[in-house]
Order: C-alpha cells, then structure tokens, then sequence
C-alpha cells in the first residue's frame, strides 16, 4: 500500500537566471505549478506543440504528459523541454531568460 505522499511527491523547480523558485506537486506540469506559484514562462498552446515555453533543463529529470511533445530528437539530446507538458521526476533546474514574477 503506497502513502499519499509516495503518490503525491512535490519537487522544487528553479528558473534561471531569474533565480526563481516554486513547488510543483501531484500531476501538475512545471507551467502550471509556476503559474500557480506567480512565476510567468512565456506560454501559448499548452499541449506542446508551439514551442512558446521551449527552455533549458539545467539539472534534474521530468516525464511528459504528451506521447511526442513537440521537440527533435536533438534537442531532447540537449536537453531542451516544454513545460507546458513536462512534469517534474526530481527537483528540476530550468534556463528561460524570459522568466519572471507575476
């Protein structure tokens, strides 16, 4: 039998340069739990396909919510990600100059 907090971890994410922070808890994506957490990433169409939130992982893991999120095979080789449909698998951090508090 699994606790809640086993199904339901929160992770913490920080954005570069901005040097902002936030939780992201249960099945949220980073875009959500940053909006929740009044930290605005550029955003558009929210199912990964326009590539609006496009940035860097820095550190830490994330698993998607989409089957093929709207990124080449090099580019997740480089370590870009949608946050849009990204959620976290470990403590995260991202690189989005254009990161800032709402």
């Amino acid at each position: 039998m699994h606790t809640m907090s086993e199904i339901f971890q929160t992770f913490t994410a920080r954005v570069l340069p901005a040097d902002l922070q936030f939780d992201v808890e249960g099945e949220l994506t980073l875009l959500e739990a940053a909006e929740m957490s009044r930290v605005q990433l550029p955003s558009s169409c929210r199912n990964g396909t326009c590539r609006t939130c496009l940035c860097q992982l820095v550190s830490g893991n994330v698993r998607y919510t989409v089957e093929w999120p709207g990124l080449s095979a090099e580019e997740k080789a480089e370590g870009f990600v949608l946050p849009c449909v990204a959620q976290p698998t470990s403590d995260v951090v991202l690189d989005h100059p254009l990161a800032k508090a709402a």
